[in-house]
């Protein structure tokens, strides 16, 4: 069973975790970079999960897998890899997230554009407690959504927040009452966005994502600007 599975409506591409409670066993970190690569003509990514969000990196099928290799960097650079290529899509990304948002899957969130999230979502990083450090992106992404202060109490604590907290931090960007009304904000938002001019939101993407210092930040929006009016 594939644990990803990818869907089009209208201009919408909708990338949704399909294994048990949005798990990422080993073959997840093949078949995301796979489903990016079909995105064809979408405008606007969402990604989802179906009973939950994400429990995260599947510990039990994964860390006997790396043990038994004996080369750590060989295993966990493809899943470095696909967050980051989650991070590198062109077009805006919204993650829907309803429910437990463990681990990896709040780094995978983390690449994303924008985020929204039901009443009952809960967040966390909870590698410390396994005696880990998250490492697929989500220190290096965090400080710059929710903060370095609020970024190094979810790490050091591998505590749980929930939707309120998350949404006054700014790790989210809207609360909604129930799963259903997410999924429904989340396509509205995502029509939304597909009416707005694509190389329009390429740049915008392009500029946020590589945060030049300021004078090149200026330099780099200005000549965008300048090569879309010519």
């Amino acid at each position: 069973m594939p644990t990803v599975e990818l869907s089009h409506s209208g201009h919408t591409a909708t990338l949704t975790l399909t294994a048990k409670k949005g798990s990422m066993p080993p073959a997840f970190w093949q078949e995301l970079p796979q489903a990016l690569r079909k995105l064809g003509e979408a405008r606007v990514l969402i990604v989802r999960g179906q009973d939950i969000f994400s429990a995260g990196l599947d510990v039990n099928a994964t860390l006997p897998a790396i043990q038994q290799s004996g080369d750590f960097w060989g295993a966990v650079q493809p899943m470095q890899d696909a967050l980051d290529a989650v991070a590198a899509v062109e077009i805006p990304v919204i993650a829907a997230v309803h429910g437990h948002c463990i681990g990896a899957g709040l780094e995978l969130i983390a690449a994303c554009d924008l985020r929204l999230c039901s009443a009952n979502a809960q967040f966390s990083l909870p590698e410390v407690r396994l005696g880990l450090v998250a490492d697929l992106g989500g220190l290096q992404r965090l400080p710059g959504i929710i903060g370095r202060g609020r970024t190094t109490h979810l790490a050091l604590t591998g505590a749980p927040i929930d939707a309120r907290t998350a949404e006054s931090w700014g790790l989210v960007t809207g609360v909604l009452d129930t799963p259903e009304a997410l999924f429904a904000q989340a396509e509205a938002l995502a029509a939304q966005l597909a009416e707005l001019p694509p190389h329009a939101l390429k740049g915008t993407k392009q500029v946020l994502r590589e945060a030049l210092p300021h004078a090149e930040g200026l330099r780099q929006s200005g000549e965008f600007n300048a090569a879309a009016l010519k």
